[in-house]
C-alpha cells in the first residue's frame, strides 16, 4: 500500500509559531496522502508557508468560527478519508499508515481515532493522569464486539471527552459534507463524537499513540477554562448520558481535569 485516499487539511489560525512543525510532521508520512490548507484569518505567514511547502491554500470569508473553519476544512477534503489537523499538534509519521491498515479490515467504520500523548514545554510526554485515564475508557473501541454497538460507543463518551478531534479521520464518503453540526464551542468534537455514536457503523481505534497534542498557555483550550464556556458546555454533554444529580456529582470530580492548563 503506497498511497492512502486520505486528506489532511490543516486549520491554519493567525501566526501561530507551531504550524510549520504540523506541516513537517504531514510531509514525513510514510504513507502518502493529500495536504491542504484553510483558513479564516489569511496573512503572510500562513501563505508563505503554504507557498514553501506547496500547499494548495484556501481562504473563507467572514469572521472566525470553530464550526464554520471545521466545515469548511472538511469539505475542502475531495477524498473518501480525511482529518482535520490543528495547526499546534504533530502528527507520527506513521499516523496514516496505521490508520489504513486499520481501514482496509474495516473498510466501512465510520471514522477512525488514533492514541495520543500531550506535548509540554516543548517535549512529547509523559502522559499525564489524564492521558492515562482517557486511553483507559476508550478501551471498548479496540474490539470488533464493542465498537459497533451504540451502547458501548455511547459509554466511552459518558464520563467525559475521551476523543481528541485532530486525532479523527472520518469517513467522509459515508457521514456526509459540513459533518460539524454542534452548536457548542469548546465541545464540538464531543458533541460530534456523540453524534458518531449515535448512528450505525463502526467507531474504530488505533491504539498507539500517533499524535501529540500541545499543551500550552496559548491553546484555545486553556482560554475556554478561564472564561468558564468549558463547564458550561461540559455540563451540557453530561446531561446527554446521565440525570442532574449524577451530573453534578461528575463535575466535581472533572473540573479538577483542567488543571492540566495550570
Amino acid at each position: 500500500m503506497k498511497t492512502f485516499d486520505h486528506t489532511f487539511v490543516i486549520c491554519a489560525y493567525k501566526e501561530s509559531e507551531h504550524l510549520e512543525k504540523c506541516i513537517k510532521s504531514l510531509k514525513k508520512q510514510t504513507l502518502k496522502t493529500n495536504i491542504k490548507m484553510v483558513t479564516s484569518t489569511p496573512n503572510d505567514h500562513i501563505r508563505g508557508l503554504a507557498e514553501k511547502y506547496e500547499i494548495p491554500l484556501f481562504i473563507r470569508e467572514g469572521a472566525s468560527d470553530i464550526r464554520d473553519d471545521w466545515n469548511f476544512a472538511y469539505d475542502h477534503a475531495d477524498t473518501e478519508w480525511m482529518t482535520v489537523a490543528h495547526q499546534d499538534d504533530v502528527y507520527d509519521h506513521r499516523y496514516a499508515e496505521e490508520l489504513a491498515k486499520k481501514i482496509v479490515r474495516n473498510p466501512d467504520a465510520l471514522f477512525v481515532i488514533t492514541d495520543y500523548i500531550p506535548i509540554k514545554n516543548g517535549e512529547i510526554g509523559p502522559r499525564d493522569i489524564n492521558c492515562k485515564i482517557q486511553r483507559i475508557l476508550r478501551w471498548p473501541l479496540k474490539f470488533g464486539i464493542f465498537n459497533g454497538s451504540k451502547f458501548w460507543k455511547k459509554a466511552v463518551l459518558s464520563l467525559g471527552s475521551t476523543l481528541k478531534c485532530p486525532a479523527a479521520c472520518y469517513h467522509k464518503s459515508i457521514l456526509g459534507p459540513s459533518f460539524f453540526t454542534s452548536e457548542l464551542k469548546f465541545c464540538i468534537d464531543w458533541d460530534t463524537f456523540y453524534k458518531i455514536a449515535c448512528m450505525n457503523g463502526r467507531m474504530l481505534l488505533v491504539d498507539k499513540p500517533l499524535f501529540y497534542y500541545r499543551v500550552y498557555d496559548g491553546a484555545t483550550s486553556k482560554e475556554w477554562i478561564v472564561n468558564h464556556t468549558r463547564e458550561r458546555e461540559d455540563r451540557i454533554m453530561f446531561s446527554k448520558f446521565w440525570p442532574k444529580w449524577i451530573v453534578r456529582i461528575i463535575m466535581v470530580f472533572y473540573v479538577k481535569a483542567y488543571k492540566t492548563y495550570d
